[in-house]
């Protein structure tokens, strides 16, 4: 017999299968020696009390064999000959998903990535981190894998209702993720771990018979009769397909440019900016375990993490991609401009959790700071005057420019971050010193309320306030916030009919992921690919 039951155990408890085995038998009164076995099917913490407890969901065999817990077979079929070929065009989950399903049918995917394979890719990584030489096809963004390869790996969605979460975490199994990841509150898989499962997805797309090519942006698309039948990259190369999937990312501003010069529809879409904050990671865990920060929290917890969210005057401000153990990272993508990120190895057991402090970012924002400068009001929505030769379709995307060059110059040049204190950003004063940090590149000191827009910074300054009552402990000189946090999302998106998943415009286009605005995130974006790769099928049947 199997038999479903939950458990609420002690951390120590919850790490010890005897122990579980033994509590299983008292819940289910009956032998422990008639229990053959459990599966772990969903795990936990709760720490909403100063004892801490693991929520355990099990799936006890008794008096039967025990079977350990498996994942469906997936049939890869060889598609070397197959009729229809689609082209991929980005390497990221979305795209990497999308052609996984249609080896699925039999469809022959050929992917195209700007960016190097993930080993090499490491190498660019090491180079922008120690000398801070960014090379604007392979980085923290662009290459094998997309942005989530070499940006922690978290695995956790809010878009349950998209697809198929389930699948895509048995994918992830198949390609050589640890299995806790289907059981687990909050999955993740770790920076350090990620690139090998990517590796895998790759060599089973080419032993299926489709193909990967490296270093091939994609600078222009063949369009005949509103229909697209290829595309060219900066090679020189066409390539030709039935289907062209456009997976490129939030950060391929060079294609947002592409389909605004060919007059192909896209539209500003609201995203959110912000800062990275940085703590001691001891600290966090004193706050969210309810324990002293000398003693540090139990053995048998992770580092703690936190989500937090409030409302300034009526605009949402909310943490972003949590890295508890964690390092900040530069993710810019182009030449003196400054983005950051946060990543988590597998172990998390770096000093620092770090997280992205975002604030919401609406059309109406720029254009007020527009209408304000105008109006002759000195509006910190700064730099509105590099936007005069404003393009309305892309005016969040030049709005987010504008952040990034701001960043870059306030931290003196070479992806040296501008930073403060998070109680001296609160009152208004430059820090005289600032905490140690994990950002590689290094920080300079400077009152972020002059480089951040006004609607940003206020927004932030009251939202930490917040979150100290929130948290006890948050709000503290011990914090280092480094700027900006700018790509969240995608500030553009590009249209497509919900029905059959094309551009309205485009025949057999198809915009995916996060980069077209339809997802955000490792999940979230795997998720619209095989949406988006199973309407391609439907269309071939």
């Amino acid at each position: 017999m199997q038999q479903e039951i939950q458990l609420q155990l002690s951390p120590k408890d919850a790490a010890d299968v005897a122990t579980i085995q033994v509590e299983l038998a008292r819940n289910l009164s009956v032998s422990p020696k008639k229990i053959n076995g459990f599966q772990i099917l969903k795990k936990s913490i709760d720490a909403r009390k100063r004892e801490i407890k693991i929520n355990l969901k099990l799936k006890a065999f008794i008096d039967e064999p025990f079977k350990e817990l498996s994942i469906p077979e997936f049939d890869f079929k060889s598609v070397a000959n197959a009729n229809h070929h689609v082209i991929v065009i980005g390497a990221g989950p979305a795209g990497l998903f999308a052609a996984l399903e249609l080896m699925l049918q039999g469809i022959k995917p050929i992917i195209l990535e700007r960016g190097k394979n993930v080993r090499e890719r490491r190498r660019d990584l090491a180079q922008l981190n120690r000398e801070g030489i960014l090379n604007e096809e392979s980085n923290y963004c662009f290459g094998e894998g997309g942005a989530g390869t070499y940006s922690d790996g978290k695995l956790y969605t809010r878009s349950n209702k998209r697809g198929n979460i389930d699948k895509i975490l048995q994918l992830l199994v198949r390609f050589g993720a640890d299995p806790s990841i289907l059981y687990t509150a909050h999955p993740h898989i770790g920076t350090n771990k990620l690139p090998g499962i990517i590796a895998s997805i790759r060599e089973q797309i080419i032993n299926a018979g489709g193909e990967v090519h490296f270093n091939q942006r994609v600078v222009d698309f063949k369009i005949e009769d509103n229909t697209i039948v290829g595309v060219k990259t900066f090679s020189g190369e066409l390539f030709k397909g039935d289907s062209v999937i456009l997976a490129t990312g939030h950060s391929a501003k060079d294609i947002f440019y592409l389909l605004d010069q060919k007059n192909i529809l896209i539209e500003p879409k609201p995203f959110a900016l912000g800062v990275r904050i940085e703590h001691p990671q001891q600290l966090i865990d004193s706050i969210q375990y309810h324990c002293p920060t000398w003693q540090g929290r139990d053995n048998y917890l992770p580092p703690a993490s936190y989500q937090l969210v409030d409302q300034v005057n009526n605009r949402g401000v909310f943490s972003f991609c949590m890295c508890p153990g964690g390092i900040i990272a530069t993710a810019s993508t182009s030449q003196e401009m400054l983005v950051v990120n946060g990543w988590s190895p597998s172990k998390r057991n770096n000093p620092f959790a770090n997280s992205g402090m975002v604030v919401q970012v609406e059309l109406e924002d720029v254009f007020k700071g527009m209408r304000d400068e105008r109006q002759g009001t000195r509006e910190k929505g700064r730099g509105t005057r590099e936007m005069k030769q404003i393009n309305n379709r892309l005016i969040l995307h030049d709005f987010q420019e504008m952040v990034e060059r701001n960043a870059y110059q306030a931290g003196g040049g070479k992806f040296i971050a501008p930073a403060q204190r998070m109680t001296d950003f609160v009152q208004g004063k430059t820090s005289t010193s600032l905490p140690d940090t994990s950002y590689l590149r290094g920080v300079h000191s400077v009152d972020l309320n002059e480089v951040l827009p006004t609607f940003i910074a206020d927004t932030l300054r009251e939202g930490f306030k917040s979150f100290g009552k929130k948290m006890k402990g948050y709000f503290t000189e011990e914090a280092i916030i480094v700027a900006p946090e700018s790509r969240t999302s995608s500030p553009v998106r590009i249209p497509r009919d919900e029905t059959h998943l094309h551009h309205p415009q485009i025949k057999n286009l198809y915009p995916c992921g996060e980069g077209a605005g339809y997802a955000g995130g490792i999940v979230s974006a795997a998720m619209d690919g095989i949406k988006v790769a199973s309407m391609i099928m439907a269309t071939h049947q």
